[in-house]
């Protein structure tokens, strides 16, 4: 047990968020058993206090995407982030490529890679890619992030999602919070008044 009173805090509350975690996972039934009931859930936002106690301390798993899309490769040979990600300089949304986008060029090019294969066979059969964000904020934040102010103020891509041209598969490598983007607005010196970003 640590000795000093902050440490022996520290040590409670480390204690406390570990039993909470490995206790309160999502309820399954037992086999035979009767479902999990309304009564279980812990908020309308959360279903268990794990997943309540993962938001509020921001861990969010790591996105396994279904195709290793190598970004490094695509920008290498001219590829720019707005040619997939359709709408970032004219609305909030960075669009996710559809398997038709990338098949106007795969069709042709690189067919007998294995993950242009995998995306072969996802066109074939009617099916688009569920690639698995990467960034975003937890609904509970009330974030209305919108990209294109930003690509027309000049804010490069990476400042964001860090040097996306080194990345194979998109990895989150800066931590987009609060703090990171009020030191953006500051440093721009544009506005940190709440109702620019939250609703």
């Amino acid at each position: 047990m640590p000795k000093t009173r902050s440490g022996r805090l520290a040590f409670v509350l480390a204690s406390v968020t570990v039993l909470i975690l490995s206790s309160c996972s999502r309820p399954n039934s037992a086999p035979g058993g009767p479902a999990p009931s309304e009564s279980q859930v812990f908020t309308p936002a959360h279903p268990t206090v794990r997943d309540a106690v993962q938001e509020f301390v921001g861990w969010r798993a790591r996105p396994v995407q279904p195709i290793a899309f190598p970004h490094s490769k695509h920008i290498a040979n001219g590829v720019t982030c707005d040619t997939c990600h359709v709408g970032v300089k004219q609305g909030a949304v960075a669009g996710i490529p559809s398997v038709k986008l990338c098949m106007g060029c795969h069709e042709m090019f690189a067919t007998d890679r294995p993950e242009v294969q995998k995306l072969t066979a996802y066109y074939n059969s009617g099916l688009d890619i569920s690639w698995q964000r990467v960034y975003g904020f937890a609904r509970s934040a009330h974030v209305k992030f919108n990209h294109s102010p930003h690509i027309r103020a000049g804010i490069d891509c990476s400042s964001c999602h860090g040097d996306v041209a080194k990345m194979t598969v998109a990895v989150r490598a800066v931590e987009i919070d609060m703090g990171f983007c009020l030191r953006c607005h500051r440093a721009k010196q544009v506005s940190t008044d709440c109702v620019t970003c939250h609703f």
